[in-house]
């Protein structure tokens, strides 16, 4: 399993997991896409924005294996701003190859484009 050194480990302050420490010796968790629904607490909300944010940070547009990150967060964004790179795809391998969609990142997390560039 691919440890993605540097990622966030968890929402600060709250329980909300980003990763996970080591593999599950009966084999990785599916990710299946979840629906989101209007009515879903805010702690959630922001917690899906601060793991997209995340992984656009890591990884850009880039293809990136699964790895250490958690199946439960990816579910949240699986089909519609994370999606499988491999065909076919393996829901249940930490191997499995993933890649943002940007344009349907940018529709579901506008915010997180609105942030000023910072000029080095």
């Amino acid at each position: 399993m691919t440890k993605h050194r540097g990622f966030p480990g968890r929402l600060s302050g709250t329980d909300f997991q980003f990763v996970v420490r080591r593999p599950n010796p009966k084999g990785a968790s599916a990710i299946t896409r979840r629906e989101r629904f209007r009515d879903r607490r805010p702690a959630d909300r922001r917690a899906d924005s601060a793991f997209m944010q995340a992984l656009w940070d890591h990884f850009g547009t880039e293809p990136f294996e699964r790895g250490n990150l958690d199946a439960g967060r990816l579910s949240w964004l699986f089909g519609r701003e994370v999606l499988p790179y491999d065909d076919p795809f393996d829901a249940s391998s930490y191997e499995a190859l993933l890649v943002i969609d940007e344009a349907a990142t940018r529709v579901s997390f506008p915010d997180m484009f609105d942030k000023p560039e910072e000029w080095a």
